[in-house]
């Protein structure tokens, strides 16, 4: 039970991208846990969910997380029965999630795959090997942005810890104001759950959230490039063999 009260989520508002009688599909803004955070003095920081709850005084059933610093597509489901749902389409890799991360660093190449296992490394992060015992996959294009940035849109395979993150990294292009994994001070950390999308009982769904905080999420050339060079729906992305 979330320690949550509906008192402590009056100021909170959650936007929602898409509902129906199974699931919301919400905008999380960055620098909110999707879980409660304990700290060090024995308080609470209510998590993203443990806000929902109160705010809507339901149950809330988490279907899958993003990072403190992500922002962008989070589903939870309304019920039990739909919770398991996804935890089948989810299992099936059915679901197809895309991020827009942007670095002030070029790659090693400008698309194609990040293929590895991630190992604990210091400081709650982790890296990249090149074991291929239980891989990280992840696929990834980009474009120049301007003003020294690239742009990535990155589709992972699988749902590791901090994987884009990490495969962003091992290209020599951590993201813009990550300092965990050596990125350069940013007013954000610049990733963002940008699409989704997943077949609905009879529906085939495809959901975006347009990135707003942060200022280079917001300029004009970032904006022309997802309408046209990196659309997610116009790329070839690889099929994954299973």
């Amino acid at each position: 039970m979330s320690p949550v009260t509906r008192d402590a989520a009056a100021d909170f508002e959650p936007k929602i991208l898409f509902e129906n009688e199974d699931f919301w599909a919400f905008d999380k803004p960055p620098g909110i846990s999707c879980h409660d955070e304990k700290h060090d003095d024995g308080t609470i920081a209510p998590g993203f969910f443990g806000l929902l709850r109160a705010y809507f005084d339901t149950k809330v059933f988490p279907v899958h997380r993003l990072d403190k610093v992500t922002s962008g597509i989070l589903l939870a489901a309304k019920h039990a029965e739909s919770a398991a749902k996804f935890g089948q389409l989810f299992e099936q890799r059915t679901i197809n999630k895309y991020y827009l991360a942007i670095s002030d660093k070029k790659p090693r190449k400008k698309q194609g795959a990040v293929i590895g296992d991630m190992v604990k490394a210091r400081r709650g992060a982790w890296k990249l090997t090149k074991g291929n015992t239980n891989p990280a996959v992840s696929h990834f294009f980009t474009a120049a942005l301007g003003e020294g940035l690239r742009v990535f849109l990155v589709k992972p395979y699988t749902g590791k810890t901090h994987q884009i993150r990490v495969a962003l990294k091992s290209l020599g292009s951590p993201i813009y104001g990550d300092g965990l994994y050596a990125g350069s001070e940013a007013d954000r950390t610049y990733l963002h759950a940008y699409a989704i999308e997943f077949k609905w009982k009879n529906d085939d769904l495809r959901l975006i959230s347009e990135p707003g905080e942060g200022a280079f999420y917001r300029l004009e050339k970032l904006k022309t490039l997802l309408a046209e060079t990196l659309s997610p729906w116009r790329l070839r992305w690889p099929t994954l063999k299973k």
